[in-house]
């Protein structure tokens, strides 16, 4: 998990206990201490959960608003694999979030993370980055990460070989959506002229309308 400043968690008083910042602790910690068999890999779980993050030293107007805030719904996908199959299932997570975008008919752009925004766990991340009318430029909505072994080391998770030799799993996760920055993305995008919001074609049935006026 991330430590440091990095980690953005709230602690709670006088307790060894704290607040989730995504669900992927949790889905990551569900096999803690486990060796899993190689035949019941790759294991897809997805998790749906409130979110907070302190989101210290994040200035500036873009910051404000919608689009940084510090409590959130978001969820999240989580692939066990062994190592030869983590580059496959983590282009398979980000085609599935690129396949949530384009239904919704969100202008996006997918961005490969250079090494310094890695961060301590990520071997490899994409980001996808939705147009932001309101603020001019693309600003991000999801991600998704290959954390390789990473994580598997800390909470001692490993599968076992058809040879009988156990080995850490790969772990990965990738964001499916989240309450706070894709809604703003659809209204900015959506807004007419009259101030009214037109829903999003794949999301009409559930809505009942195609437009929201106001």
């Amino acid at each position: 998990m991330p430590k440091g400043n990095e980690a953005q968690t709230y602690a709670i008083e006088d307790e060894d206990l704290g607040l989730i910042a995504t669900a992927e602790v949790t889905l990551a910690g569900k096999h803690a201490d486990e060796v899993i068999s190689e035949k019941d890999l790759p294991l897809k779980y997805i998790g749906y959960s409130h979110c907070f993050r302190k989101e210290a030293g994040a200035y500036g107007k873009y910051s404000k608003g919608m689009y940084r805030v510090h409590q959130f719904t978001k969820a999240e996908m989580f692939i066990y694999c062994t190592p030869e199959e983590s580059d496959k299932y983590h282009q398979h997570i980000l085609e599935m979030e690129e396949k949530i975008y384009q239904g919704l008919g969100l202008p996006y752009r997918v961005l490969e993370m250079c090494t310094g925004d890695l961060g301590a766990m990520a071997a490899r991340k994409y980001d996808i980055e939705a147009w932001m009318p309101g603020r001019g430029e693309y600003g991000e909505v999801t991600s998704t990460s290959n954390c390789t072994d990473y994580q598997a080391r800390n909470l001692n998770i490993k599968f076992k070989k058809k040879d009988g030799k156990s080995e850490f799993v790969h772990m990965l996760n990738g964001t499916a959506i989240a309450t706070s920055r894709t809604p703003l993305a659809i209204l900015e995008n959506y807004q007419n002229e009259d101030g009214s919001v037109t829903i999003p074609e794949v999301l009409r049935k559930w809505m009942g309308k195609e437009k929201i006026s106001i």
